[in-house]
């Protein structure tokens, strides 16, 4: 089997979550720079095998698109351009920001470390594979 990999899109910073080969486990892998992500993408695609991306969807309570969906849709384009051969799914994205925090919370982080927006938007990557995984 392949992996399937998550991204949590920012317009600063992009969180990248992964499953191991067997699909079973979702770990956080790292955050990149937004600016640095289709890069990042087509070396660790070289690297690993990975069948499946999902892609968060930031909707509104009202399940309208949000405000950042336009330039997701943009870095959708390039990405079907660059990896027209990869599978890509929506996977609803509400609220995981502050599940993200929560777990920070609950896992006892101090609100220094709790403050890293980097470590949220892995968090929140993660969260967005477990819940793919989970319907599965």
């Amino acid at each position: 089997m392949a992996r399937i990999l998550a991204i949590d899109y920012g317009v600063k910073r992009t969180g990248i979550a992964v499953t191991d080969e067997l699909q079973i486990i979702a770990s956080g892998l790292t955050t990149v720079a937004t600016s640095e992500l289709l890069p990042f993408l087509k070396k660790y695609f070289s690297d690993e095998n990975v069948e499946l991306v999902l892609l968060g969807e930031p909707k509104q309570m009202n399940n309208m698109a949000s405000q950042s969906e336009e330039g997701i849709q943009k870095f959708l384009k390039k990405f079907r351009e660059q990896f027209p051969e990869k599978e890509l799914k929506r996977v609803d994205e509400r609220f995981t920001s502050k599940m993200a925090v929560q777990t920070m919370i609950d896992s006892g982080l101090k609100k220094k470390k709790r403050q890293n927006k980097a470590l949220v938007d892995e968090i929140s990557a993660t969260i967005i594979l477990q819940s793919y995984l989970y319907k599965l």
